[in-house]
Order: C-alpha cells, then sequence, then structure tokens
C-alpha cells in the first residue's frame, strides 16, 4: 500500500515538474521565474562565449569564464534530461507510452536545439582539448534556445519555412542575375583587367558585391561598356534584394496576426458561456473584442461600477480584490464573464498587478450581434439557463470557472446562484454607484 501512495507522490511530483518546464497549469510564478533565470543564462553564454576568444580577457579572467560556462553547462544538461523525462505526458505524446514518446520528443526541433546547448559540456569533460572550435561553434547556438521563450521568433521561423518554395525561387532568380553580370563583365573586362577579372569565377565576387549594393570599390570596371553594364546591375541590385525581403516581411505579418487570431479564438471557445457554438460563430463573437492597455497599477474596474463587459487577459497579470482574500489571474485567463448575462454593480475592484493587454467583450455588443443572428443567441441563452439550471455558483460578480483558474474554490456560504439573465431593468453603464 505504501508502494502505491510513493508512486501516485512520485506521479504528482512529476507532474508539477512538467507544470513549470512547459509553463502549464497554476504555477505561473515558478514557470516564469524559471523562464527569466534560463534566458538570462542563455545571454550570458553566449557573451562569455564571444568574450573567451579575446585574447587579453581569456588571460586574465579565463579561469572564472570557464567555471561559469561549466556551471551553465552543468544547467542546460539537468534541463533537457528533465524535459525528457517530462515528455510523456505532453498531450500529443501520452499515446506512444513511456519509452517512445520520449524518444518522438528527442526527435523535435527544440530538442534538438536543447541537446546542442548541453554538449558543450560533455565535449569540455570528455574531449578537453580536441574540441575547442567545436565547444565555441556549439556554445553560440544556445542562442536558438531563445526560439523557446519569443514567440515572435517562433512566428519569424514559422513565416521562414512556409515560404520556403518562394524564398528558394527568388534565391534562384538572384543566383541567375549574378552569374549572368559575372559572365558579361568577365567577356568586357578580361582584356582591361586580367588579374582581377581573370575567369568567371573572379567575376561573381564583384556580381555579388554590387547585386547587394555593398560596393567595395576594389573591382570596379574601367571601360564605358563596363560601367553601363555595372550601372545597370547596381540599379537591379534593389529590386532584387527587396524580393525576399517583401516575402519574409509580408509573411511574418500574416503568421504574427493567425497566431494572434488562434489565441483570441480559444480564450473566447474556453468561455463556458460559448463552449457550445461553432467555430464560425465564436469567430464572430471574436470580432466584438477591442484591445486595452492598462498600465501597472491602474484600476480595470472598481467596486460599485457597473459590471456591464467581460475582459480576456492576453498579456500581464490583474489582481481582484475580494472581501477577505486576493485572487492572481495572468496571461489567457478570463473574468467577468456574468456580466454578459446579468449587467449588475460590481463587488469587488480588479487592479493591473503588472502592465496589461486585454480584450474586451461588452454585453451591448453581444446583444446587438444576438439581435442579428437568432440561432446564436438561442445557443447562449441556452447556455445560460443550463448555467442557472444546473446550480452554478458565483461569488460576487464572478463565476466559480473564473476564480478556479487562479486555484480559488467558492465555498457554499460565499456563493449564491447565478441571477436573472438579461433583466430588463439592468443598470445603465458608465460609472453609477449603487444605491
Amino acid at each position: 500500500m505504501r508502494r502505491g501512495g510513493d508512486a501516485v507522490q512520485g506521479e504528482g511530483y512529476k507532474r508539477v515538474l512538467y507544470e513549470v518546464l512547459e509553463d502549464t497549469g497554476k504555477r505561473k510564478l515558478a514557470a516564469r521565474s524559471l523562464r527569466h533565470f534560463l534566458v538570462f543564462l542563455i545571454l550570458v553564454n553566449i557573451v562569455l562565449a564571444v568574450l573567451e576568444t579575446v585574447p587579453q580577457i581569456r588571460e586574465t579572467v579565463g579561469g572564472h569564464l570557464r567555471l561559469v560556462q561549466l556551471g551553465s553547462g552543468f544547467v542546460f544538461v539537468v534541463e533537457y534530461v528533465l524535459r525528457l523525462y517530462v515528455a510523456d505526458l505532453h498531450p500529443p505524446l501520452r499515446r506512444y507510452g513511456r519509452l517512445w514518446s520520449r524518444l518522438r520528443y528527442a526527435m523535435q526541433p527544440s530538442a534538438m536545439v536543447d541537446l546542442l546547448g548541453a554538449l558543450p559540456l560533455l565535449f569540455v569533460l570528455f574531449l578537453p582539448n580536441q574540441a575547442v572550435t567545436i565547444v565555441v561553434l556549439l556554445r553560440l547556438t544556445r542562442f536558438l534556445k531563445l526560439a523557446r521563450y519569443s514567440p515572435a521568433l517562433r512566428s519569424l521561423i514559422s513565416a521562414v519555412a512556409a515560404e520556403r518554395k518562394a524564398l528558394v525561387g527568388s534565391t534562384m532568380i538572384i543566383a541567375g542575375v549574378v552569374l549572368l553580370a559575372a559572365t558579361l563583365m568577365y567577356l568586357i573586362e578580361h582584356d582591361n583587367q586580367p588579374e582581377k577579372f581573370r575567369s568567371i569565377l573572379h567575376g561573381v565576387y564583384w556580381a555579388i558585391t554590387t547585386v547587394t549594393t555593398v560596393g567595395y570599390g576594389d573591382v570596379v570596371p574601367t571601360s564605358n561598356l563596363g560601367k553601363m553594364v555595372s550601372s545597370v546591375v547596381m540599379l537591379m541590385g534593389y529590386g532584387l534584394i527587396a524580393l525576399p525581403v517583401g516575402i519574409i516581411a509580408s509573411a511574418f505579418a500574416r503568421e504574427m496576426h493567425s497566431r494572434d487570431f488562434v489565441v483570441t479564438w480559444s480564450m473566447v471557445a474556453r468561455v463556458p458561456l460559448f463552449e457550445d457554438l461553432k467555430a464560425t460563430e465564436i469567430a464572430e463573437v471574436t470580432k466584438l473584442l477591442r484591445a486595452q492597455s492598462v498600465r501597472k497599477g491602474a484600476a480595470i474596474a472598481e467596486r460599485g461600477d457597473v459590471a456591464d463587459r467581460m475582459f480576456f487577459i492576453t498579456d500581464g497579470e490583474v489582481a481582484i480584490k475580494l472581501d477577505h482574500e486576493t485572487v492572481y489571474l495572468g496571461e489567457g485567463n478570463f473574468f467577468g464573464e456574468l456580466a454578459l448575462i446579468n449587467p449588475t454593480h460590481r463587488t469587488a475592484t480588479v487592479t493591473a498587478f503588472s502592465d496589461c493587454q486585454l480584450l474586451v467583450l461588452e454585453a451591448g455588443a453581444l446583444q446587438q450581434l444576438m439581435d442579428r443572428d437568432g440561432a446564436l443567441a438561442q445557443k447562449i441563452l441556452n447556455e445560460a439557463r443550463k448555467r442557472v439550471a444546473g446550480g452554478k455558483q458565483v461569488r460576487g460578480e464572478f463565476a466559480a470557472e473564473e476564480l478556479q483558474q487562479a486555484g480559488v474554490f467558492a465555498s457554499a456560504e460565499e456563493t449564491d446562484r447565478q441571477p436573472e439573465l438579461f433583466p430588463e431593468n439592468a443598470p445603465a453603464g458608465g460609472k453609477d454607484k449603487p444605491d
């Protein structure tokens, strides 16, 4: 019996470790602290790897730098091993079992980058003299680990991967222009400058520096015809270089827009009031959202205000000051759902615990959408009635599901049933206080 309890406790520790490493669940503070520490360690390692190549620095503080690098390498090795250990808890990998899920995880690009970040320590320990160059290169590859913690960098990589065919095509066009320009310049300038244009390959160097508009000036045409060709190639260079830049820029903007839409869509779909809606209907609701930025310490909603809108947290953290405690909700959470079906006066003050980016859904805008779409209105009303019939509990104007996001569970003494749906005599908007 004790052995079974130890196994359950071990699985509990493993779940905690998974939530901290992968930033899932309710342990946001621990996950955020670990993420900031690893990002700081990666940046420090990159700086030290560069500084270690300076002879003066290597001679004076080289021993200390090596100690820091060894300690950092040990941390990255432990991180990689722990990520492999919890790999079988990833939802897409669970069905493969403990061994195969870890092997599949190890083949993912992010896991390979983690392995590259851990290899320098192994090379230093087992091949201290033969792998100096390899160790320096592998230390610099730790920069790629930042992609795990940077959504923008991941979006850029996805954009480049999505447009790889267009980028290959534009590269072929540039290569063709370079080859043509190098051939023409070889034919024109070979007799005048046999040392600089000895072959087409030597002309390729001139063509690349000209097409890229760098123009070092160490190889230039001297004949009038050569200068004319050079002028045309330089003018073409602006358009040729802009071609892949434009492809990547447009793909990156599209990727960011798609990512923001998916994140917003998933947050709206998590709201119990909208859980039975179709994807197209949820998309209609997301169109009603408007962005709001709130500085740290500023009030988002005050006690006594009319609760006529709900909020989605896309970045930052908010503090909800209830009667006997303060509840903190972070990125991806929502609050104020009841305001959409029963505008009432707020019983708690909500402030920005840090700089926040919010998406706001107003009850009036939702009501107008429901007036236009009878089927959508019926689904929302049915869900609202189901919640009332099921005795869904509320704490002030907050639904139990909202507080459970922060690990708070309302007791029977502190809760009551959900109030009347869409009352006709609801409080008016604005800052009116209750009588």
